[in-house]
């Protein structure tokens, strides 16, 4: 990674493809995001950025490695390949972390206490959910351009989660027929589920 395109990274801000951190305070945290961007889009993590684009370096290069090989070697299940690079500027160290989208999804991440969770990323967030729908890849593009789907991705955009009773009221349809519509939505692998905290919502899953 260049200068440049760190930079390019950075005006980009934090997305669901996208994460910033100053440093790896633990390997069990860090085992969330790695799980998470592969059961979504895949992603690249920046290690030495604060979330508001400062570049900081990192106090020790080797540490945070360790803190990434534990994360993905003992604390996501199944284990990750992931990849880094290292990039100096004015003798600070900023590693680039990239985590391909996973043909072996659902990943676990292990808490403390040795609980086995799946995390997805909603937007710029990492968030837990039970449930995982591993959806159809090549989403039908007459389901996208559909009135329901069109106004759904619009609201979407701009937040990050709904629910069946949000969208019943935003198109005008019973809830019950909202959320089937959003199970619809989710299994043709559009949306991602999230039932943690209750009540279960919907973030989407496309890139943006």
């Amino acid at each position: 990674m260049t200068r440049t395109e760190l930079d390019d990274l950075i005006i980009k801000g934090e997305s669901n493809t996208l994460e910033f951190k100053r440093s790896l305070s633990s390997a069990h945290r860090i085992a969330r995001t790695l799980a998470a961007f592969a059961n979504c889009s895949g992603g690249t993590l920046v290690i030495g950025v604060s979330d508001d684009g400062k570049i900081l370096g990192v106090p020790s290069e080797i540490r945070e490695l360790r803190k990434l090989e534990e994360a993905s070697d003992e604390l996501v299940e199944p284990a990750l390949t992931i990849s880094y690079e290292t990039l100096s500027l004015d003798g600070r160290k900023i590693l680039a972390v990239t985590i391909s989208k996973s043909d072996e999804k659902p990943h676990y991440a292990i808490d403390e206490s040795g609980k086995r969770i799946i995390y997805v990323r909603s937007r710029d967030k990492t968030v837990p959910t039970n449930k995982f729908i591993i959806g159809d890849e090549s989403v039908d593009a007459r389901l996208i351009k559909s009135p329901t789907a069109r106004t759904l991705i619009q609201y979407l955009r701009k937040n990050d989660h709904i629910t069946a009773d949000k969208f019943a009221k935003l198109i005008n349809i019973s809830e019950y027929r909202a959320g089937k519509l959003l199970r619809q939505l989710t299994e043709q692998g559009l949306l991602l589920l999230i039932d943690k905290p209750r009540p279960t919502r919907y973030a989407l899953k496309l890139a943006e």
